[in-house]
């Protein structure tokens, strides 16, 4: 226990940095370039979150106009506080990535010029206790993005079976010690419901053997990563968003997605590889462009983003 506990602190101070709640939007530079912002554009930010990559986007020309899309009430509220310099110059709405059809449609927008979608997880999640996204800070285990969803990380670790656990954890946190996480998480919950972060994260440490934990992340971040993919069905809305994004985007429009794992990031460049070969797209990077060292430097969360653009044909 108190090895985690000197690990836990070691991740606190040197990667995650969570006392610094302010949300640094990654590849801002980059995003703007491949978006191509120009005059009397319109943009969309499917994950707008606080509102960074909007007012980088704002910025860039006048006379653009931006939609930013979040499924977090408190997201968009900060994004609203942001993006007031703008004001006529920008739409908020509830809703998530996977409906731009529904929404432009309800907007009477039927193309637009670029749309950007950044898969990283906002610092307003991480720095709060009470979202549950991180092991750091003792919290409930919810994990939603939107407070109205139903499915919570603790009902999934609490009464989804054994099976079912390490197949969510093998799958989505691509984590090969599955077997044994699932295990102890049901052992250890005949004994008492697990209701925090930090319990969690005890549990899922105690289950890799000390010898394999990862250099440079925390034993729990994979599990982690799986049960907040799984509460918010994150690789479902990315295939629906993908399934509608070009018959959103005019002729020359530009989608922008930055990933942050591997399963997130395979699927862009499997479809923006089979539009291209379909003729509907140019490829605008034929590899993911990834941050600066100093990039990563100021902002340690940059660090596994990779950014992916194609322009419709």
């Amino acid at each position: 226990m108190k090895t985690l506990r000197k690990s836990v602190r070691f991740y606190q101070i040197w990667v995650f940095k969570l006392s610094d709640p302010i949300h640094i939007p990654v590849l801002k530079e980059e995003v703007v370039f491949f978006l191509n912002c120009k005059k009397g554009k319109f943009f969309v930010d499917g994950t707008v979150g606080c509102g960074g990559h909007a007012k980088a986007i704002l910025e860039a020309k006048a006379d653009t106009f931006l939609l930013g899309l979040d499924v977090d009430e408190e997201a968009l509220k900060e994004a609203e506080r942001v993006l007031v310099p703008y004001e006529g110059r920008y739409h908020l709405v509830e809703a998530n990535f996977a409906k731009i059809g529904l929404v432009l449609k309800s907007l009477h927008q039927e193309k637009v010029d670029g749309i950007l979608l950044d898969l990283g997880m906002s610092s307003l999640h991480l720095a709060q206790a009470k979202r549950g996204f991180s092991f750091l800070r003792t919290g409930p285990l919810d994990m939603r993005m939107s407070k109205k969803g139903s499915l919570t990380a603790e009902l999934i670790v609490n009464r989804w079976s054994q099976a079912r656990l390490k197949e969510i954890i093998q799958k989505y946190g691509e984590e090969k010690w599955a077997g044994r996480i699932a295990k102890c998480i049901v052992e250890e919950r005949t004994k008492a419901p697990i209701q925090t972060t930090t319990q969690l994260a005890e549990i899922v440490a105690k289950a890799i053997p000390r010898r394999y934990w990862p250099h440079h992340i925390h034993p729990a971040t994979r599990t982690f990563q799986a049960l907040r993919i799984a509460v918010n069905n994150e690789l479902e809305n990315l295939k629906q968003f993908l399934t509608q994004a070009l018959d959103c985007l005019t002729s020359g429009g530009r989608l922008v997605i930055i990933s942050f794992h591997s399963l997130e990031d395979r699927m862009v460049k499997k479809t923006f590889r089979e539009w291209a070969r379909e003729n509907k797209v140019r490829p605008l990077t034929k590899k993911p462009v990834v941050p600066t060292q100093e990039e990563v430097k100021q902002n340690p969360r940059a660090r596994s983003a990779k950014l992916r653009a194609i322009e419709k044909i």
